[in-house]
């Protein structure tokens, strides 16, 4: 199914994310919310939930906290947020839009699969709504400025919401660390993949065990000059329209006539 041009003015959106309901990213994404609609309601978690990827709480009761009109912490993760907002907290209508974000630091390449604030935007997606993930990028001293989101983060959301959404869509953005004046446009890019891995660092903790701690990707670059890798790297806004559906079709007929 694919949906016709949303009409922000009435439309309902959702606002979440993976860094924490006192994020100041969270802050940031529901200012520009309300610079589109009147009617936003923000469902995050209770606490900061990074790197939790589509994952749900299974053996635990969820619990919600109501913190002001429209406004809910869950002691869960991103994904059980969307969930428990579509399902409950918005089951008499759920939202048009639901905006996850804006995270602290880049959701590129490989984060895409682990990250919390991309896997609320895929719930939506599983349930039937519009859904964009924004993150921004931290600058090489490791500070963030919301400055670049704030002008043109409305225009984005405003020119996503008139195109045709096809079923099962979401789009990832994500914010170079460059002043407003310096951004080098915005860019349509696929889904980078880093030249380098991930670093493990190892330790030992008081005791004199040892330990291996989970560091940064080695690398930001890629050599695929058209990802959002190297859009980023360019001072551009990386914009990657990404689809639920994983399977890889260039296979499957290899695999039909194997199993022939």
């Amino acid at each position: 199914m694919a949906n016709g041009s949303l009409d922000l003015a009435g439309a309902r959106i959702l606002v979440t994310n993976d860094d924490g309901i006192h994020a100041p990213g969270l802050s940031a994404l529901e200012s520009i919310a309300r610079e589109l609609t009147d009617d936003v309601w923000v469902v995050a978690p209770e606490s900061e939930q990074s790197a939790t990827s589509h994952s749900l709480t299974l053996r635990r009761p969820l619990r919600s906290r109501r913190l002001s009109d429209k406004r809910y912490s869950i002691d869960g993760t991103p994904t059980d947020c969307v969930l428990v907002a579509m399902k409950k907290l918005l089951k008499d209508r759920p939202a048009d839009l639901v905006l996850s974000g804006i995270n602290h630091g880049a959701n590129l390449g490989e984060d895409v699969t682990y990250s919390g604030t991309v896997a609320a935007a895929m719930e939506a997606a599983l349930l039937g709504s519009r859904a964009i993930a924004f993150s921004q990028v931290r600058s090489k001293d490791e500070k963030i400025s919301w400055d670049v989101p704030a002008r043109f983060g409305p225009d984005i959301v405003r020119r996503l919401s008139s195109m045709t959404w096809s079923s099962e869509l979401l789009v990832n953005v994500n914010f170079p660390a460059v002043s407003p004046d310096a951004v080098n446009g915005v860019r349509i890019c696929r889904q980078g993949r880093r030249d380098l891995g991930t670093d493990l660092v190892d330790g030992v903790d008081p005791s004199g065990r040892p330990y291996v701690w989970v560091g940064q990707f080695l690398s930001h670059s890629s050599s695929d000059e058209n990802a959002d890798l190297t859009a980023i790297e360019e001072g551009a806004i990386s914009v990657t329209p990404l689809h639920l559906d994983l399977t890889h079709t260039q296979s499957m007929q290899t695999l039909t006539d194997l199993f022939a």
